[in-house]
Parts: structure tokens; C-alpha cells; sequence
């Protein structure tokens, strides 16, 4: 194993764009909901830890092993929160961030921009803020839903289902982008 990409889907209380990611993995209802990872850019596998399916061992030895290589869009928010899930520090040394280099070559910043840009044939889904919403950050209690604050998948089954595509899919395009930032296709070589 070279490399993995990873792409999670999390919940936290703590407004993230308000406070930054230190704080929103420290919050105490902090959890990472899906784990979505592809070893050197393989088929693409989503861990439901939301419904108690475990992150394979060899994956998260991977974490912590210097040799391999961790991708992510916007790696610094899922290694902060991989490290506070696993009550781990993961050195930032061995991780890359796709953002950065499509940034650095002047593309958008958003995945789902950089997806329409480039043409990828797997874009991120578009209904994907929508369940982020829906499921990463609370919801307001009322009549209507029981007066819960949260949503987990036993309240929408098929949303959790689509939940679950979007974050295969938005792996599948950080591997694409990877793929071909470093083919060259992108910088021009």
C-alpha cells in the first residue's frame, strides 16, 4: 500500500465554519459518521460507522504509518478529525491535499466546481450540502420531528443510502483530480 484517499462525513454540535476544525472535533458529540477510502486509487469503500461497521485494521494501521501517503480534499480536516476519533496525533508530514493543488493551479476551490471544470465524470452529487445538513449538523427540535436535535439514518433510510453514494462519489472525484494533477494533463506537461 502507497497511498489511501480518504473522505469522511462527520457531526458535531460546533459550527464549523465559526470555530474552525480543532474545535468542532473536540466537541464532546463530535463523531465521524463515514469513512470513505480507496487504496492506491482502487475501488472506493464506504465504512458506515454510523451503523457500527469497523474501519478495516490494515486502514487504520495505514493512518499512522509513515510510508504511506494519506489524500484528501482539504486534508487538514479529516486528519484533525481522524486524530481526535482514533486519540491519535497523525503527523501532517505524509498527507496531501487535492484542494491545494487544484488551487495552486488556479482552479475553484470547491470540489463540486472543480468536478463541473474539469469535466470528471464522477462530479460530487449535487444534493450532497443537502444531506450534509441533514445529517452533520443539528436540526432544530420540533413537533414534527419528536423534538430530536439530531438526525441518524433510522429517520430517513434512503437519504442515509444517498448519504452514503455522495461520499463514495466525492472520493471517487479527489482520485480523479490526483490522478490527473500528477499525469500531468493538468499542469500542462
Amino acid at each position: 500500500m502507497e497511498s489511501i484517499n480518504i473522505d469522511i462525513e462527520s457531526f458535531s454540535s460546533v459550527d464549523l465554519s465559526k470555530c474552525g476544525v480543532y474545535r468542532y472535533a473536540s466537541s464532546p458529540d463530535f463523531d465521524i459518521l463515514l469513512f470513505g477510502y480507496s487504496v492506491d486509487g482502487g475501488d472506493v469503500h464506504v465504512v458506515d460507522l454510523c451503523q457500527g461497521e469497523e474501519i478495516p485494521a490494515d486502514i487504520v494501521a495505514a493512518l499512522s504509518d509513515d510510508s504511506v501517503i494519506k489524500w484528501s480534499y482539504n486534508n487538514n480536516f479529516e486528519r484533525v478529525s481522524l486524530s481526535n476519533y482514533f486519540g491519535t496525533w497523525f503527523e501532517p508530514g505524509n498527507w496531501r491535499c487535492t484542494m491545494v493543488w487544484a488551487a495552486y493551479l488556479g482552479l475553484p476551490r470547491s470540489l463540486e466546481d472543480v468536478g463541473a471544470v474539469l469535466g470528471l465524470e464522477k462530479q460530487k452529487l449535487s444534493e450532497g450540502k443537502d444531506l450534509i445538513r441533514y445529517f452533520c449538523v443539528p436540526c432544530k427540535p420540533t413537533k414534527a420531528n419528536g423534538g430530536r436535535t439530531r438526525n441518524l439514518p433510522g429517520h430517513d433510510r434512503e437519504k442515509w443510502e444517498r448519504f452514503k453514494a455522495y461520499t463514495g462519489t466525492a472520493d471517487a472525484v479527489c482520485i480523479k483530480l490526483r490522478e490527473g494533477i500528477r499525469s500531468g494533463i493538468l499542469s500542462g506537461g
